[in-house]
């Protein structure tokens, strides 16, 4: 059986699509692409964009059309709140929702069953009980040369833009021993380099284990994997924080979801930090390694900035010398308070086409 697999979206996304790569292979599936023929095929959505969110559509179409004897999977953050939209694409298209990605674990068991494929994916979503967070772990790679490990999953944010604490729930932390057991089996596995993803890894507290501390466990723990943390928030970076990724073997690449340098602004999207914070944030990362990789996210045309303040983020950016931007424009995301800062008439097509 050939499962293909197209991901959207973050570095936790991909380890999740890394790890259901993996369980299935350990169970006899082949793993291509979704650009390849294959009896069934998985979509990991995002739902940060509204560009996202169509691009996700887009593929689904496209792949229910083509394939029209194949199952399409649709998961991940989009499928959760835009389950009914999904659904419609296709009559070979079943929706699992992020809450119950676990469950594609049993992908093969119910192709291999007989009967209405989609049926039975239907009844075995709807299977009481919650799923776990941290169930999904990535034994091998199909799609990266790094491992991926899950340390966090949700978010107690409030930002004001942001879909992602409607898709994902609140914030929910691996226990710090099981951290470290799946770290050293990564490195036991041959991977050299191992990834601390989660939606917001800045948070991470178990036991009175924070981030910092969780580093200093895992580099214990470990001999020769390198350690990269996939982002973290401007007001986490702590000099205690710091000590911790100053050691050698913590990777010289550290990414900022800044979002804007108008305080204003920043207060408007509900952001926990201040650009003052920001400043500080950058200069002890630039202390903590020789020439590190300092990259940062930014929203633009965000509800209230003109050009006072996009001229405050344009020098935030010159002053920080950030090595990388990713740069992407406000997008009104249904059921979030920004998408209600619009007119009528926009925001009755922020969910895009």
């Amino acid at each position: 059986m050939k499962v293909g697999f197209h991901t959207f979206g973050c570095k936790l996304n991909q380890f999740e699509t890394e790890a259901l790569a993996s369980a299935l292979r350990s169970q006899g599936c082949f793993i291509v692409t979704a650009e390849q023929p294959a009896d069934a095929y998985v979509v990991n959505t995002c739902t940060v964009t509204a560009k996202a969110d169509h691009k996700a559509r887009a593929l689904v179409r496209s792949l229910a059309r083509l394939h029209p004897g194949s199952t399409v999977v649709v998961t991940g953050c989009s499928a959760q709140v835009e389950a009914r939209r999904l659904a419609a694409l296709g009559r070979n298209v079943v929706v699992v929702p992020q809450d119950r990605k676990d469950r594609l674990l049993d992908l093969p068991r119910l192709i291999a069953a007989e009967g209405d494929l989609p049926g039975s994916f239907v009844r075995e979503v709807s299977r009481s009980g919650a799923s776990d967070p941290f169930a999904l772990r990535a034994g091998s790679s199909s799609f990266h040369a790094r491992a991926f490990l899950k340390i966090q999953d949700g978010c107690d944010g409030a930002c004001a833009y942001c879909r992602v604490p409607l898709a994902r729930g609140g914030s929910v932390c691996l226990d710090v021993e099981e951290v470290i057991r799946r770290a050293t089996h990564l490195e036991a596995s041959g991977f050299r380099e191992i990834v601390l993803t989660g939606v917001n890894v800045s948070r991470y507290q178990s036991h009175g284990v924070d981030l910092g501390k969780l580093l200093r466990a895992v580099l214990s723990a470990t001999v020769r994997a390198r350690l990269r943390i996939s982002s973290l928030e401007p007001e986490a970076v702590s000099q205690a924080l710091a000590a911790e990724l100053a050691h050698p073997r913590v990777c010289p690449h550290f990414h900022l979801p800044v979002q804007s340098g108008s305080d204003e602004v920043l207060r408007g999207m509900r952001r926990r930090y201040t650009s003052t914070r920001v400043r500080e944030a950058v200069s002890t990362l630039k202390q903590v390694k020789p020439d590190p990789f300092v990259a940062c996210d930014l929203m633009t045309g965000y509800p209230g900035e003109g050009a006072a303040e996009f001229d405050l983020t344009r020098a935030l950016v010159e002053e920080a010398g950030f090595a990388a931007l990713h740069v992407f424009p406000f997008s009104p995301r249904p059921g979030t308070p920004a998408a209600s800062l619009l007119p009528r008439g926009v925001r009755a097509h922020a969910s895009g086409p």
